[in-house]
């Protein structure tokens, strides 16, 4: 029952947070200099500076021009009213067509690009678990062994190079860049332009090969980071007073490691899985701008730096709650590893 109540608790907190959140980062567009009344201001005095219109006759255009511009955008109503509206009719933004693309509302911008950030998110978060706990375990059982000092060595020097360098590398190394190196990979993009329906495997095998560099970068920032913490964690449990006392009783190490505290040791692995359920769909701005994945990282930016808020507000709410919902995953994903977690409800 405890465990119910603190999941509970933790679910109602979801809440207050979200709106907290949601709150501050929209009175943030309303308040700050620089918005889509502005830049449509700018527009306009540009306009107008480059005619024979003289200064006075600009600013009142610009300000008959201002007022107009907020009823059209809706600035023009109270705060509260144009966040509950946002929030609640709008369905936190996914309705309000986009500043840039009129014809487009965020959430069909939005939709466009997730299956993209879904593919590079779920491979780079599978083969990240699949290569690192393996070889976390490995690196645990050969402590201070030739094969440990190695593997740290290619880890190390993978972690070291930041994921926009190693993939301009990459990419020069492999994809034909430079005359002479090798052309094996595309230059970017998702999938190649095909003139009309191929098979199945055919896509496939066209999508993995366009993802192969890309989710390389994607895999090598988390590799060290999720290796260190399976091998330490491992070595923790090996070293621990309840593992010495079932091998007293005559235990195989065998049966004490994969039996007692292998289990144990997964408890701080767990705790990535609420930032990794965000990461599928916010994206990489970095790697999807090097090898132009349109993915959510690219939306995201643009939407950034052409201040068109409309779709920014609405990537923050989706990222905002795949991120609280990760929390709780992994919270949840500690009572399946361990039932015996306490959470105490005090």
């Amino acid at each position: 029952m405890d465990r119910l109540a603190y999941l509970t608790r933790r679910l109602l907190l979801v809440i207050p947070t979200f709106l907290g959140i949601t709150v501050i980062c929209f009175a943030l567009t309303r308040l700050l200099p620089g918005g889509p009344v502005d830049i449509q201001l700018m527009k306009m005095r540009n306009i107008g500076g480059g005619g024979d219109q003289s200064a006075a006759q600009v600013t009142q255009v610009t300000e008959e021009y201002r007022q107009e511009l907020n009823r059209q955008f809706g600035f023009d109503r109270p705060l509260h009213t144009q966040y509950l509206d946002w929030l609640i009719n709008q369905r936190m933004g996914m309705r309000i067509a986009s500043y840039d693309y009129p014809n487009r509302t965020a959430w069909q911008l939005i939709a466009s690009r997730i299956p993209v950030s879904l593919w590079f998110g779920i491979t780079s978060f599978v083969l990240s678990y699949l290569i690192c706990i393996p070889l976390g375990i490995a690196k645990a059982l050969r402590h201070r062994q030739t094969f440990d000092a190695v593997s740290s060595l290619v880890v190390f020097a993978g972690y070291a190079i930041p994921a926009f360098a190693l993939g301009m590398v990459l990419k020069m190394l492999l994809c034909g860049t430079v005359e002479g190196l090798g052309d094996l990979f595309p230059l970017g993009g998702f999938e190649s332009d095909f003139p009309g329906p191929v098979p199945l495997g055919t896509r496939l095998a066209d999508r993995a090969w366009h993802m192969a560099l890309p989710v390389a970068c994607y895999v090598a920032g988390n590799f060290a980071v999720l290796t260190l913490i399976m091998k330490n964690s491992l070595l923790d449990q090996i070293a621990s007073d309840y593992v010495r006392t079932v091998l007293a009783k005559g235990a195989t190490r065998r049966r004490a490691i994969w039996g007692h505290a292998f289990r144990n040791a997964l408890i701080p692995v767990a705790t990535g899985f609420g930032s990794i359920l965000g990461m599928l769909f916010a994206g990489s701005i970095i790697i999807e701008s090097i090898f132009e994945i349109p993915g959510m990282g690219r939306l995201s930016w643009d939407a950034l730096v052409g201040r068109d808020y409309a779709v920014f507000l609405a990537l923050l709410a989706l990222t905002s709650v795949m991120q609280l919902a990760g929390n709780l995953l992994s919270d949840f994903c500690y009572l399946l590893i361990d039932p015996r977690i306490h959470f105490g409800t005090s």
